[in-house]
C-alpha cells in the first residue's frame, strides 16, 4: 500500500503528536481524502522523515501520531544553483517542479532584459510562495527530505553582481562553441565542492549586453545542441547532463 509523504512547516523531531494546519488538513482530508488509520511519511525539511499515522481529520486540523525516524537523504552531493530567468505562468511553474526533482539546491528566479513578466512588490512576493508551494509538492512527490532554497525574484545585474568568486558557472547560449555534453566529458573540467551554477534566460533568451557582463563574471557560454529549445526545456536538459555528470543521475 502506497505512503503518501507530507512537508509539516513545523519542527517533528521531539514531537508524539502533531496538530496541522488548516491547509494541511484540507490536503490530507480532501486532496488524498484519508481516514483516520492512514499510513503517513512526514518530513520538516530539517532531513530524514518520520513514520506517521493520522488518528483525526476535520475541515480545520488533522491529528497526526508520529512514528519513528528515518536517517534518509537523497541529496545531490553536488551543489547546483539554477538561475532562471522568469519565464510566463506554467512553464516557470514547470521548471521549478522538475528542477526540485532533479536535485537543485538553490532556484534564483530572474528579472531579465527579455523578461515578459512584469513583477511589483506584492505580485513578486505573491509568485514567491507560488514557486515554495511548488517545490514543496515536488519534494513530497519526489522523496526528497530537505527543500531547495527558492529565492525571492531578484534583477540579474544585481545577482551577478553579489556572487561569490568560486565555483564552476555556465550560461546557455545556443550559438556558443563547446556543447555542455562536450565539456562534461573533459576530465579537467571538475567543480569539486565548489558546486555549479547554469544561468538561463526567459524566453527570448539573455539579452547580447547580459551575456557579456555574464562572461565578464567568468561565465561560460555553452550550447545544447543544433536545436533552440524553449526555456523550460533548456533548464530541464541542461540540469540533467550536469547530474549526469558531476552529480547522482543516470
Amino acid at each position: 500500500m502506497r505512503s503518501h509523504r507530507v512537508f509539516l512547516s513545523r519542527p517533528v523531531s521531539g514531537a508524539q503528536t502533531i496538530t496541522t494546519d488548516q491547509a494541511t488538513a484540507h490536503y490530507l482530508s480532501r486532496v488524498l481524502r484519508l481516514r483516520p488509520g492512514a499510513a503517513l511519511t512526514v518530513f520538516d525539511g530539517t532531513g530524514g522523515e518520520y513514520a506517521a499515522t493520522l488518528t483525526s481529520s476535520t475541515r480545520d486540523k488533522a491529528e497526526l501520531d508520529i512514528g519513528e525516524h528515518r536517517d534518509r537523504e537523497r541529496e545531490s552531493p553536488l551543489e547546483l544553483t539554477l538561475a532562471q530567468g522568469i519565464a510566463r505562468g506554467e512553464r516557470m511553474d514547470l521548471v521549478l517542479q522538475k528542477a526540485t526533482e532533479l536535485g537543485v539546491s538553490c532556484i534564483v528566479p530572474l528579472l531579465t532584459d527579455h523578461t515578459v513578466v512584469r513583477l511589483d512588490r506584492d505580485r513578486a512576493e505573491k509568485r514567491h510562495t507560488h514557486w515554495q508551494k511548488i517545490a514543496i509538492s515536488a519534494c513530497e512527490q519526489c522523496g526528497r527530505n530537505r527543500l531547495p532554497q527558492v529565492c525571492r525574484p531578484c534583477g540579474i545585474d544585481d545577482w551577478l553582481e553579489s556572487l561569490p568568486d568560486s565555483g564552476m558557472r555556465l550560461v546557455l547560449q545556443p550559438d556558443a562553441a563547446i556543447p555542455l555534453s562536450e565539456l562534461a566529458t573533459d576530465p579537467a573540467c571538475d567543480p569539486g565542492s565548489q558546486g555549479i551554477t547554469v544561468l538561463i534566460g526567459p524566453e527570448g533568451g539573455l539579452s547580447q549586453r547580459e551575456h557579456e557582463i555574464a562572461m565578464a563574471r567568468d561565465f561560460r557560454p555553452v550550447a545544447l545542441g543544433p536545436r533552440i529549445l524553449r526555456t523550460e526545456t533548456a533548464a530541464l536538459a541542461a540540469l540533467a547532463i550536469v547530474q549526469s555528470r558531476w552529480g547522482d543521475a543516470g
